[in-house]
C-alpha cells in the first residue's frame, strides 16, 4: 500500500471516530491531540525544525481554544471559571514557547494537559459508576460530563485541521 492510501485510509479512520464518539470521548480526544502535539512540538524543537515546531505548537493551542470554546462558564461556575483561567495560561505558554522556541513552557504544558486528561478520565467513570444501578451490566451509553456546580460542558468540537 503507497503512502497516500496509508493517509487516507487513517483519514477516514479518524472521521469516524470523531463523528460516532461522544461528548466524553470527544473531550479525551481533544486533549489526545493536544498532547500529540506538544510532543511533536518538542520533537521538532529538538531537531531545530522552526516551521514544524511552529505547525505543532499552533496545532496544540487551536486544541486550548477548542477547549475554551466549549466550556460553558455560566452553567459550570467556579469550575469552569478556574479551568477557563488555567486554558488561559496554557495558551500563553504555548504562544510563549513558539516566540523563544523554548521547550521548558511546552513540556509543562504537556504535562498539564495529561493530568487533566486522567481527571477527566476518572470523573466519566465515576459519572457512569454513579448512574449504574448495582446489579445492572454497565452499558456503553455515553453520560453527559458535569462539573461539580452543576453545570455540564456545552459547544461543539471542531478536530479537523
Amino acid at each position: 500500500m503507497d503512502e497516500n492510501a496509508v493517509l487516507k485510509a487513517r483519514d477516514v479512520y479518524r472521521t469516524n471516530q470523531i463523528q460516532t464518539a461522544s461528548r466524553e470521548q470527544l473531550l479525551l480526544l481533544t486533549y489526545d491531540i493536544g498532547i500529540r502535539s506538544c510532543a511533536m512540538a518538542l520533537d521538532a524543537l529538538e531537531n531545530k525544525d522552526t516551521e514544524g515546531t511552529n505547525q505543532h505548537l499552533q496545532k496544540a493551542q487551536a486544541v486550548i481554544r477548542e477547549l475554551m470554546i466549549t466550556l460553558n462558564v455560566e452553567q459550570g461556575g467556579e469550575v469552569a471559571q478556574s479551568l477557563m483561567s488555567l486554558y488561559d495560561y496554557l495558551y500563553y505558554q504555548l504562544v510563549e514557547a513558539n516566540v523563544h522556541k523554548n521547550p521548558e513552557p511546552v513540556i509543562q504544558v504537556k504535562q498539564m494537559l495529561e493530568e487533566l486528561r486522567q481527571t477527566w478520565v476518572e470523573a466519566i467513570d465515576k459519572l457512569r459508576q454513579e448512574a449504574q444501578p448495582e446489579a445492572v451490566t454497565p452499558s456503553p451509553a455515553p453520560v453527559p460530563v458535569q462539573t461539580s456546580a452543576g453545570g455540564s460542558l456545552s459547544g461543539g468540537f471542531n478536530l479537523a485541521g
